[in-house]
């Protein structure tokens, strides 16, 4: 399936957050949660209502909430894994497996697979290892395969958001088989061009962390669209605002009809 539009541009969803985090949002601060996640019917159905273009999620949303999602918003799952961050912290990985089959995401309707690469890792061998065995599978059954290309932390690469590292990191991805990569921005626009030029499948970016501001979140999509990405996979700049459909409508108008930062913020207000 292409999840790209006409214009060759996406905006998913992304919410397999809690499969890591259970439901805490700093793993040193037990009194801060992940709220934004506490109902996954609500960012569903704010997905949906404010046009998004796809859904990002684990095995257990799509079980729990099939009638909501499939056939409504296309739909990526998850099938790779490792430790909660109650034991390891994320890009720190010493475990990581595949977790879930594509033959089984087929069973729940899905329209893509997504899993890991850890560039320079410890598990580096091992995503390549899941990696390669998820797309001989979604080749037969013509299943779009997303692949998360992440640097970590390591002696060859000290800046993880490098844009070196990244566009490694991506052109590995599109080498094992990726259909699409999602990634970090490098932060500015000349530098996440190498990105986008070394790896042939679209590049969206990931939000990571919540950032300052909706002005922010969106000139940060702003730019990586004028770097040559095909859009984003954003989670909590979108769940954890308070106004969800209002700033996918937002979001929409930046990556589809090429508004400016200022016009999209005129959605939440």
């Amino acid at each position: 399936m292409n999840f790209l539009g006409k214009d060759n541009r996406a905006l998913i969803i992304a919410m397999d957050h809690a499969r890591t985090h259970g439901i805490r949002q700093n793993p040193d601060d037990p009194n801060t949660f992940l709220h934004g996640l506490e109902d996954p019917g609500k960012v569903i159905d704010a997905a949906i209502e404010g046009g998004a273009d796809g859904m990002m999620t684990t095995f257990g949303v799509v079980k729990r909430y099939r009638e909501r999602l499939i056939g409504h918003i296309p739909t990526i799952m998850r099938l790779d894994g490792g430790p909660s961050f109650y034991r390891e912290d994320w890009l720190h990985y010493t475990e990581w497996s595949l977790l879930h089959t594509v033959e089984e995401a087929l069973l729940l309707g899905v329209d893509g697979v997504v899993v890991n690469l850890f560039l320079g890792g410890e598990m580096e061998l091992r995503t390549y290892e899941v990696i390669s065995k998820v797309a001989g599978q979604a080749l037969k059954a013509n299943v779009a395969l997303f692949v998360e290309a992440m640097p970590s932390p390591s002696e060859r690469i000290p800046n993880t958001k490098a844009a070196e590292a990244i566009a490694s990191a991506a052109r590995l991805a599109f080498e094992h088989g990726a259909d699409y990569v999602k990634n970090y921005y490098t932060g500015d626009i000349d530098s996440y061009r190498q990105v986008v030029e070394w790896c042939p499948v679209p590049v969206l970016i990931a939000g990571g962390a919540k950032m300052d501001t909706e002005e922010q979140a969106l000139q940060v999509t702003y730019d990586a669209l004028r770097a040559g990405a095909a859009g984003v996979f954003f989670g909590r700049n979108v769940w954890q605002n308070p106004n969800m459909v209002g700033m996918i409508k937002a979001l929409r108008q930046v990556i589809h009809d090429n508004g400016s930062v200022q016009e999209a913020l005129n959605w939440l207000t």
